[in-house]
């Protein structure tokens, strides 16, 4: 059992004790951030006059055979190391002596993972940004295609009033605008570095940890060294930030799912992102939104989890902080893979214009243009509302749409009908007339996309 441990041992770990305190079949994936950050430790030590230049270039050479070789399959980790740390350091020493041994000086493996773990998380919050960013072009397309594709809104999951494709994905493309600006935020609060903390006291060799901090791109180094070994925050507050990404994609999946049902035909998901059945030959099902709103519950069980294994921790290291790299591994590789599958299925879709038009005529969408055009005629609100729902019951009962009905019908049930009415309730009158800021009127919804295509070139 290869471990960095045991002077102060008298007898052999139990097998079944060391298996359960391993973490090597899991944070094997750190090895990249481990090998840069201990080259960048071996650098500074040699800056600071503890490492020779000499005993600097074997370490390094050696660090990046260990790297090159693992990346080619020739150097394969195994469970006979503890932990990725002791499988690095175990063949740096196989491979250039008792030099290798020098590499850890001043440095704990508290403030060692805990440099490995930022690192990553860094490399991914980055990665999950630019997938959201190549969703947002999507999504920005969409609705310059589409500003004049009438649908109905809901409420309740019932009609409510018209609105475009345009707007709704608007909605969305705020959505995942709003996740971006968390991550962004996110990066800036964990940009600086743990290593040089120690085990949670620092250290007595002369570690310049600023150094350190430049050499692997943070903005600095973290200010106590007991809470840089013991914080996990933006782990917790990454995985919030995926949470409700996954929220987002879940709420768009069920939209979409409900769209490409039989009662809504509003889409037709591409052949190449549905799935069929085993057993009838009709079926073309929406798996990939399916999957992703399931996978939703999976990772805010990974933020629950980490929340819970964080919550009654003293300082400052403890065991129990093994637990912050299964979950979030499992919950980071969720979400940066149903992006990236959800925006390649809203890619391919086709929206049915002509049926979203058609129901957007059905379900009184015009009733509140109706009433507002009372108000303009002198008739109060409150009483207009009470007319036109009169009006909505009758039309219920006789089976009709308010633009079925004849003027001298509308006149029944107020005299401030005029001829214009019907113009005034059309479904293009009742969409392009909003024209506030955030409505789905043609001229507000370029503005809007405009506003969204300078925002993307801006952020990058």
């Amino acid at each position: 059992m290869a471990q960095l441990w045991g002077g102060r041992f008298t007898k052999e770990t139990e097998q079944a004790v060391y298996d359960f305190n391993a973490s090597i079949l899991f944070d094997q994936r750190l090895i990249h951030q481990d090998i840069t950050g201990s080259i960048a430790h071996c650098t500074m030590l040699c800056k600071q006059k503890i490492l020779t230049e000499a005993e600097r270039d074997a370490i390094i050479k050696g660090l990046k055979e260990i790297e090159a070789d693992t990346a080619n399959g020739s150097l394969v980790i195994t469970s006979a190391y503890e932990d990725v740390h002791s499988f690095v350091e175990a063949n740096l020493i196989e491979r250039i002596g008792d030099t290798g041994k020098k590499l850890h000086t001043g440095r704990s493996r508290n403030d060692q993972v805990a440099l490995d773990m930022r690192l990553y998380v860094k490399e991914q919050v980055q990665e999950t940004d630019m997938l959201l960013k190549e969703l947002l072009e999507t999504l920005v397309s969409l609705m310059e295609e589409h500003i004049e594709t009438y649908m109905p809104g809901f409420t309740h999951l019932q009609k409510a009033q018209p609105t475009t494709l345009a707007h709704h994905m608007g909605a969305y493309f705020e959505m995942f605008r709003r996740d971006r600006e968390r991550l962004s935020d996110l990066l800036k609060r964990m940009d600086y570095s743990p290593l040089g903390a120690g085990a949670f006291a620092g250290t007595t060799y002369p570690l310049d940890r600023e150094y350190t901090a430049s050499l692997l791109g943070f903005s600095g180094a973290t200010r106590n060294s007991m809470d840089s070994v013991s914080d996990r925050d933006y782990v917790i507050e990454y995985l919030s930030a995926l949470s409700l990404i996954m929220m987002h994609l879940s709420r768009f999946s069920e939209e979409m799912i409900l769209w490409n049902s039989n009662e809504y035909r509003f889409v037709e998901i591409d052949d190449a992102y549905s799935t069929g059945s085993s057993i009838m030959p009709q079926k073309k099902n929406p798996d990939i939104a399916e999957l992703v709103r399931g996978k939703t519950g999976r990772v805010y069980g990974a933020l629950m989890s980490m929340l819970t294994t964080m919550k009654g921790i003293p300082l400052a290291y403890n065991k129990d902080m093994q637990e912050d790299k299964e979950m979030t591994f499992d919950a980071i590789d969720t979400v940066n893979h149903c992006i990236p599958l959800f925006n390649g299925m809203m890619r391919t879709t086709t929206f049915r214009k002509n049926v979203m038009e058609k129901s957007a005529m059905k379900g009184f969408t015009n009733a509140t243009d109706a009433a507002d055009y009372l108000v303009m005629k002198g008739v109060p609100f409150r009483d207009a509302h009470g007319i036109i729902g009169r009006l909505v019951l009758f039309c219920i009962d006789e089976e009709k749409a308010i633009d079925d009905l004849s003027l001298e019908k509308l006149k029944e049930f107020d005299p401030h009908f005029e001829a214009d009415v019907f113009d005034a309730i059309s479904l293009k009158t009742c969409v392009e007339k909003r024209l506030t800021k955030g409505a789905p009127g043609k001229q507000v919804m370029e503005e809007e996309i405009r506003e969204c295509r300078e925002y993307l070139d801006r952020k990058g």
